[in-house]
């Protein structure tokens, strides 16, 4: 106690030290202000009130008690002395702005009666508002917002003293503090802290722009404090948001000229700051977003409010625009005045006073609503934008209530509250019905969230719904709000009554209520698509079973919903269904499901498990013994067509991206189910995108077919029946599914796959290495090739498996094919091994037809040539093994000559010569295929036979040239014209007609011109009309042919004429001068033949050639 009577001492000593004296130094005046500051503030608030009220008028008046009135003074005094000293009055404010963390009020006080001197009000207020500025401390900024707002607030911050001195100098503090604004704003956008991608503020930036909010606010108020202030019947009369007419039956005293002109400059201070009201706004958006969605809602209202006030009115600066302006500032302040109540982050009475602000909204809301109906709307608009503005006020109001109060609210408010927003649903106005909808899915639908309902939600929940549902049998906003809304609460309700009830709204004959129906379905579904696990209590399989049901709606519009509806379902709850009514009888069904199908499948592009979900389902189809019943839509008796559906896969196959992550599975499927031959079917119609992963398919395959047992004699021998129980036959089946399906797979890979020499799963380097030695090994099963080849020659294979490969042989590269191919068909026609030689012919043929020159050219076609001369030579019978074999001979040399067609300028060049045979047949024509064939045939210089050579190095051969080894080289010609393809028909015609029609006469035997003639014979029928430059002479030929005694001769120029007779128009027209002679000829042997058969030709030909 004597320690503080001591400093009291020396304070008051030197208050009163007299003003001669010399000042004290600058430390211990810094000393002493602090300590008279720190008096001040750490006094009880009504003591320093009472003190400041205490105070005499003249400052000379001195004191001894060294009271609170001394410190007092001494301050007054100081300020007074330090108006233009910055530093100075930092002593003073930076002290009474930190107490300002305090809530005392000392600060308030001090602040209040420090601005009652005129002198010192100016100096003193720049200097607390430029502190904010100044100082880059957050302490500091975050006490002087609490002073700040403390002092903009100051009739609800300190209701217990009066506050003159603001009162009185209100309007100077706002200007002065108006310029702080853009430094306020500056802290809130720097404030926010980004956690779960969303914004959250800090302490500090709350405080400022709760400081902002609060001199927008006083603004906004002193824009309109002319105005009356509310009685006590204001809630009868809620205020509008636009100027009142002041024309009517009550007169309105008019403000006061300079009242009028003070508020004039207040609004337009308060427009001046619009730009930075629309950023604050912003930001308390982003800041609300995570646990406020329905204050943000209204915010957002707002900040659109804002930005067209704004543009409305903000081009209006001048003088001529002034009332129009004025009109936009008075605008802004009316409804920024409820507003800013309403945005503030931090206000401790709100809750004292929110239901009586909820009240005045509803009343609003129901006074201009009644308004509008009854026709007693003062606004040409009928208050729409008013009640936009309470609806929004509403938003705001109880967005910002706890999770507490919000609950306590809706029990008390509920029922009113939907009372009130319900007409407004009818609203055109589509912010009136989207306030409505967000107020809403928060009051109505908000319980539902907990995990029980009390009764009172319970009763609100039963209330409403119907009144919701029953505006879904209209087609308006309304009900496109309410299917927002009923798509809300089924999203979160745990009772399924209201999905049911939308559901059966869909099988209503009533298509208003279907297609807002099917609007619910479509708003659920979007919000369900990401959290589908997590709303796992709707009926997913009715909400899926109604919307197939709506593919066969008359309604387009229906159709088109539903099917684009069904691919954000389960693929499992609409995949069968599909499948089954794409092939229903009604074809409006079936149009609208195939459609459906194609999506769903585009939808799940990537998903190979829907794939796989959709060819079960056409396996179950197929396997059905009973069709019609399981498919219900299917007519009866119809037949099950797989590619009624897989026609669709490619228009799905576009949309993939990626089809390496799908191709693995489905072969790994295809393996998994060797017998079903829906999926082969489908693979068919991917198979160019089975190339563009060509690696990954071979590769699969290959793993496989390396898993795969050999086949010995004993399977193989139960397979053919020879020792079988009654379980084998299944097995033998199924393994023989097992050996095709690798090869079906192959089989549907472009040939652009099998000429990749560096695909190591197709060939590996040691198979490769093997052929360059000359020692190809077929055994080592380290490529698909080497397997290829291996189920192609291998002994003990099933006989559909070794066809398949034979042909796939075909397609493996020339290079590694024909020396394996060469040296097998010559070990195989060396043991008279007949199955061998056929795979070997069948791979020979494949290759030529599909690389044609490529394979035609290859070195060791010649020694594959001579090794099929060979067996044509071998004795057969018709239908024996061998004679198949020289049947696949004959049509192999067939391939050859169409393929050396194609390039004969790889082949010695004889086109300047009439026929491909020169004298004794040089080596040049023996060189050509069509040369050799030809000349084996007609050659006829012994009876018995003729000698040809053919060795290694001139392509000769040394052997009797037989009579059945000639008919071959025939058939080989017949089989060649039927082969060729049109492009090369007039270069086959050049080459061979005219040397075989010259040779006919030459030929001894009468069986080989019989041949000869029957190879004239199918070159007219199938080379059409390039045989025009040879027609006459084949009329001759076939003319004397009717001559000759051998029965063949004349029944093969009997067929010659036919097929003349039959020519286009041009060979008739070459052949019209021997035509009489023709019909001679016909009508003579018609008579004269022994040949019934022939007889009856002629008379046929004589019948055509009459009629015509």
């Amino acid at each position: 106690m004597e320690v503080k009577e001591l400093e009291l001492e020396e304070t008051q000593q030197l208050i009163w030290k007299s003003e001669e004296e010399s000042p004290p130094p600058q430390s211990m005046l810094s000393v002493t202000v602090a300590r008279v500051i720190n008096t001040l503030l750490s006094a009880r608030p009504k003591k320093l009130y009472d003190a400041v009220s205490r105070l005499y008028p003249d400052p000379i008046k001195k004191t001894t008690s060294g009271s609170l009135e001394d410190s007092l003074w001494f301050l007054h005094k100081y300020v007074n002395d330090t108006v233009e000293d910055q530093d100075a009055f930092d002593q003073i404010l930076l002290p009474i702005i930190q107490h300002s963390w305090k809530n005392g009020g000392q600060a308030m006080i001090l602040v209040n009666w420090l601005f009652q001197d005129e002198l010192l009000f100016r100096p003193l207020a720049t200097n607390l508002a430029n502190i904010i500025v100044r100082k880059d401390d957050r302490y500091i900024a975050l006490a002087w917002c609490i002073l700040v707002r403390n002092l903009l607030e100051f009739e609800t911050s300190m209701t217990q003293f009066s506050m003159n001195g603001i009162r009185e100098r209100y309007n100077d503090v706002l200007k002065i503090l108006s310029s702080c604004m853009p430094c306020l704003l500056s802290i809130v956008c720097k404030g926010s802290t980004l956690q779960d991608g969303f914004e959250l503020p800090s302490r500090l930036s709350v405080s400022a722009a709760d400081c902002m909010l609060a001199l927008t606010e006083a603004l906004a108020k002193k824009v309109s404090s002319d105005k009356p202030k509310s009685t006590s019947n204001a809630l009868s009369r809620p205020i509008t948001l636009v100027p009142e007419s002041t024309t009517g039956d009550k007169k309105v005293k008019p403000a006061s000229k300079s009242s009028e002109v003070s508020n004039l400059e207040m609004g337009l201070l308060f427009w001046d700051h619009l730009e930075e009201l629309v950023n604050l706004v912003q930001r308390l958006i982003a800041w609300s977003r995570k646990s406020r969605s329905l204050h943000a809602k209204g915010l957002e209202k707002v900040l659109k409010w804002l930005q067209e006030i704004k543009g409305q009115y903000g081009c209006f600066q001048d003088e001529a625009g002034s009332k129009i302006l004025k009109t936009g500032v008075t605008l802004l302040s009316s409804c920024w005045k409820h507003y800013g109540i309403l945005l503030h982050l931090e206000d401790r009475k709100f809750s004292q006073h929110y239901k009586e602000l909820l009240e005045q909204y509803l009343s609003g809301i129901q006074y201009y609503t009644d308004s509008h109906i009854g026709g007693h709307s003062d606004s040409k608009d009928g208050g729409v934008e008013t009640r936009k503005f309470f609806i929004n006020c509403l938003c705001l109001l109880l967005g910002r209530l706890d999770s507490k109060k919000f609950e306590s609210t809706i029990v008390e408010y509920g029922m009113q509250i939907s009372r009130e927003l319900l007409p407004q649903l009818h609203c055109a106005n589509e912010d009136v019905i989207d306030g409505v909808v967000c107020i809403f899915k928060a009051v109505i639908f908000k319980p539902t969230y907990s995990s029980g309902s009390s009764l009172t939600d319970i009763r609100l929940m039963d209330s409403v719904l119907p009144l919701l549902l029953h505006l879904l049998d209209e087609r308006d906003g309304a009900a496109r709000a309410v299917v927002k809304l009923i798509a809300e609460y089924c999203s979160v309700s745990r009772d399924s009554r209201c999905i049911q009830e939308v559901l059966k709204r869909i099988a209503s004959g009533n298509v208003l209520q279907r297609r807002n129906a099917v609007d619910v379905i479509s708003e659920l579904i979007c919000k369900s698509s990401d959290s589908i696990d997590e709303l796992s209590h709707l009926a997913w399989q009715d909400v899926a079973n109604q919307l197939l049901e709506c593919l066969g709606d008359e309604e387009s519009v229906i159709r088109e919903q539903a099917s684009s509806l069904l691919p954000m379902l389960d693929p499992s709850l609409v995949l069968p269904a599909l499948v089954r009514l794409v092939y229903s009888s009604d074809e409006r069904v079936q149009l609208s499901a195939a459609d459906s199908l194609v999506r769903v499948l585009k939808y799940h592009n990537q998903k190979v498990e829907v794939i796989c979900m959709l060819l079960d389902c056409l396996s179950n189809l197929n396997q059905s013994l009973d069709l019609p019943q399981i498919t219900g839509h299917i007519r009866e008796g119809s037949k099950f067509d797989s590619d009624q559906v897989l026609k669709l896969i490619p228009e799905w196959s576009k949309s993939v991206q990626d089809w390496n992550c799908l191709i693995g599975p489905l072969i790994d499927k295809m393996f998994a189910e060797p017998s079903n031959a829906i999926i082969v079917r489908f693979l068919s119609y991917i198979s160019e995108h089975l190339g563009e992963a060509g690696d990954v398919v071979i590769y699969h395959v290959l793993l496989h077919m390396k898993g795969q047992d050999e086949i010995d004699e004993s399977f193989l021998s139960q397979c053919e029946g020879r020792t079988s129980t009654n379980d084998d036959p299944v097995k033998m089946q199924q393994s023989l599914f097992e050996r095709l399906c690798p090869l079906l797979i192959i089989r549907m890979l472009p040939l652009r796959i099998f000429d990749d020499l560096n695909l190591s799963a197709m060939y590996d380097k040691l198979l490769i290495q093997g052929i360059m030695h000359g020692c190809g090994d077929i055994n080592r099963h380290d490529s698909v090739a080497a397997f290829l080849l291996n189920r192609a020659f291998h002994k003990f294979e099933f006989e559909d498996v070794r066809k398949l490969a034979a042909e796939l042989c075909g397609r493996i590269h020339p290079q590694v094919l024909f020396p394996i191919l060469c040296s097998e068909l010559e070990h195989a026609t060396a043991s008279q091994d007949i199955l061998k030689i056929k795979a070997c012919l069948f791979s020979v043929c494949t290759s030529l037809v599909i690389r044609r020159s490529d394979s035609v050219m290859h070195p060791v076609m010649l020694k594959i040539r001579k090794t099929l001369e060979t067996v044509l030579l071998w004795p057969s019978l018709n239908g024996d093994e061998v004679s198949k074999a020289q049947h696949g001979c004959i049509d192999c040399l067939a391939l050859m000559i169409c393929a050396e067609l194609q390039a004969p300028e790889s082949f010695s060049n004889t086109s300047g010569k009439s026929s491909i045979l020169g004298k004794k047949g040089d080596a040049a024509s023996r060189n050509s295929i069509l040369g050799y064939v030809i000349h084996q045939f007609v050659d006829d210089k012994n009876k018995d036979g003729s000698t040809s050579k053919l060795d290694n190095e001139n392509c000769t051969l040394e052997a009797p040239v037989h009579l059945s080894f000639r008919l071959c080289m025939a058939n080989v010609l017949i089989s060649a014209c039927q082969k060729i393809s049109d492009s090369h028909k007039k270069l086959f015609a050049r080459k061979a007609l005219p040397c075989i029609i010259r040779s006919v006469e030459a030929i001894m035997q009468s069986e080989i011109r019989a041949a000869c003639i029957q190879v004239l014979f199918s070159a007219v029928y199938h080379l059409k009309a390039v045989v025009l430059p040879y027609s006459s002479d084949l009329l001759k030929l076939s003319l004397k042919a009717l001559r000759s005694e051998s029965e063949k001769e004349r029944m093969a120029g009997t067929k010659l004429v036919a097929s003349l007779m039959a020519s286009d128009d041009m060979i008739l027209g070459s052949i019209s001068g021997s035509l009489l002679e023709a019909r001679s000829m016909l009508s003579t042997v018609s008579l004269t033949d022994p040949s019934q058969e022939i007889r009856q030709v002629c008379k046929q030909l004589l019948m055509c050639m009459t009629s015509t």
